[in-house]
């Protein structure tokens, strides 16, 4: 039968007093684990403040006390943040004052006090200096960021698995794009050469990958997204059959500030949290012409769920 397409990523539309616990906290368990057998992260995306005083945002100043209580309740090894880690234009160096202002006087509960940090790039962050970023993983014993991109060797906690956790840079893969005059598409890599070694580095360790119980691939922009900034033509075209062929447990990534989660499709787990530090409630993507959308809502006329489902492969 002919191929079906992907669906577009289902939604979440989060009750108004939840609007601010707007992370995701991702469990990576082995049967028979039992209590305590599950490596537990937190991925944020799109937390970065603002670059005038107070250089926060109400919403991320919310978030960031709701992580802490989770991770003292649920506990959580690690952060991982999708990129815009700095608003709107990156920091200028590694000792840059917004690394305090938005960052280490923000995240300060005490559940979150020694949880490290793996950070990526997002479009806002190649806007300033990202060199400065990886340099200040030199500065914060909480802030790793050692390369553009980069690959996690994780152990899951009462067994012998292990998972991978691949960090991309797709700003490098994809080029560049912002919300203000350069458009929501990115328009090709700034150097394709280095775009090739990247892309040729992920196959590698995609290929090393092959023996690990679970694989996560992050990136700061979508590959499906049913919100403003839509799919990413150059990562559906590049990144999309890769997953599939190595049938990587999930892809994870920012860039739309909200939830959406797209449970295997093809295969693939597609979830994008953006939603660190602003809110928007944009479907311009939503819908397939080849998918039936099924929609769930209350009196009030507010979406409470919708589910896309494909069609019979014929």
């Amino acid at each position: 039968g002919g191929a079906t397409p992907d669906p577009p990523l289902d939604t979440w539309d989060p009750p108004p007093m939840m609007l601010a616990l707007l992370w995701l906290m991702v469990a990576l368990a082995t049967p028979g684990g039992g209590h305590g057998g599950a490596l537990t992260f937190l991925a944020l995306g799109d937390w970065g403040g603002l670059p005038d005083p107070p250089f926060v945002t109400p919403r991320q100043v919310a978030t960031a006390a709701a992580m802490g209580q989770a991770v003292t309740e649920l506990g959580g090894d690690f952060v991982l943040a999708l990129g815009d880690n700095f608003y709107y234009e990156g920091v200028r160096d590694e000792w840059d004052p917004r690394f305090q202002d938005t960052f280490e006087r923000v995240f300060v509960s005490p559940g979150l006090r020694g949880v490290p940090w793996y950070v990526m790039a997002g479009n806002h962050d190649h806007a300033g200096n990202v060199t400065a970023q990886l340099r200040y993983s030199h500065h914060s014993p909480r802030w790793h960021f050692p390369h553009p991109y980069y690959s996690l060797r994780l152990h899951i906690p009462g067994s012998n698995a292990s998972a991978r956790l691949l960090v991309l840079d797709t700003v490098l893969l994809c080029g560049h794009t912002d919300d203000f005059g350069l458009g929501d598409v990115p328009a090709g890599p700034r150097d394709a050469a280095a775009a090739g070694a990247h892309l040729a580095w992920l196959r590698a360790q995609l290929e090393a990958a092959a023996g690990d119980r679970f694989v996560l691939v992050a990136g700061h922009y979508p590959v499906w997204s049913v919100a403003k900034h839509g799919p990413t033509p150059c990562l559906v075209r590049l990144l999309r059959p890769l997953l599939r062929r190595h049938r990587v447990t999930a892809y994870l990534c920012g860039h739309d500030h909200n939830l959406q989660v797209s449970p295997g499709v093809g295969g693939v787990g597609y979830v994008l949290s953006g939603a660190g530090n602003f809110m928007e409630d944009s479907r311009p993507h939503d819908g397939s012409p080849g998918a039936v959308t099924v929609t769930f809502l209350e009196a009030t006329g507010r979406v409470l769920h919708r589910v896309t489902l494909p069609p019979r492969d014929l």
